[in-house]
């Protein structure tokens, strides 16, 4: 694919947003952004500096104290915080739980924006979050929403959770999902939803492998 273009993936939690995005960034040769590590790696050094979450200015002054890098590798794409390796730290429940309520905050989110768009420019970039498609890339050529039952969110997290040495209950699980669903479709700022134009993709009961090809199709279609 010659053309430089941006692609846009959306969803709540646990969709298969990042899996799929590092997949198809890899099989285009494009850049790959993961906007969510952001998000949890401020979320991180909030917790780090025992910093009040709901505080907005307090997090701003630490952002703007942080350089976000990332790094791919064979497994997952590596995150930096000041070139400190926090990768597997970012996920972590006490994060995880958390995440949200830093996200909401405009300062937080006016000034990862900016970060993220910078990202962007040259194209050829795949981009995954809640806002992509509505706020961060609002001109991309392909944008994609991607859902997937509670449940089946869920059971993924566990299993990835299992895979890091978390062993959170699955019922847990599902009350935290549901209730990040909330958080995110209801916040002031750039809430979770579907850009107009972007494409309903359900990862309900399919494999990644099956959801790639899903969205490489969709891909084709919009280029030609």
């Amino acid at each position: 694919m010659d053309k430089k273009i941006m692609i846009a993936i959306d969803g709540p939690a646990s969709a298969g947003k990042s899996t799929v995005a590092k997949i198809l960034a890899k099989d285009l040769g494009y850049v790959y952004c993961d906007t969510g590590a952001m998000y949890r790696a401020l979320t991180y050094q909030a917790l780090q500096f025992k910093i009040d979450p709901t505080d907005e200015q307090a997090l701003v002054s630490l952002l703007k104290k942080m350089e976000l890098s990332f790094e791919p590798s064979e497994k997952k794409q590596k995150v930096f915080v000041n070139q400190v390796e926090v990768t597997e730290a970012i996920r972590q429940p006490d994060v995880t739980n958390l995440v949200s309520v830093v996200a909401a905050h405009s300062e937080v989110r006016k000034e990862l924006v900016k970060r993220q768009k910078k990202i962007a420019d040259q194209g050829k970039i795949v981009m995954d979050g809640r806002d992509i498609g509505t706020a961060v890339l609002p001109h991309a050529e392909v944008k994609i929403f991607l859902v997937a039952s509670v449940d089946e969110r869920a059971d993924r997290r566990y299993k990835e959770n299992l895979s890091n040495g978390v062993n959170t209950p699955l019922d847990t699980l599902k009350q935290e999902i549901a209730e990040r669903d909330y958080k995110d479709s209801h916040r002031t700022v750039s809430p979770l939803k579907q850009a107009e134009d972007a494409i309903l993709v359900d990862t309900t009961g399919l494999g990644i492998e099956q959801v790639v090809q899903k969205i490489k199709d969709i891909i084709a279609e919009k280029v030609s």
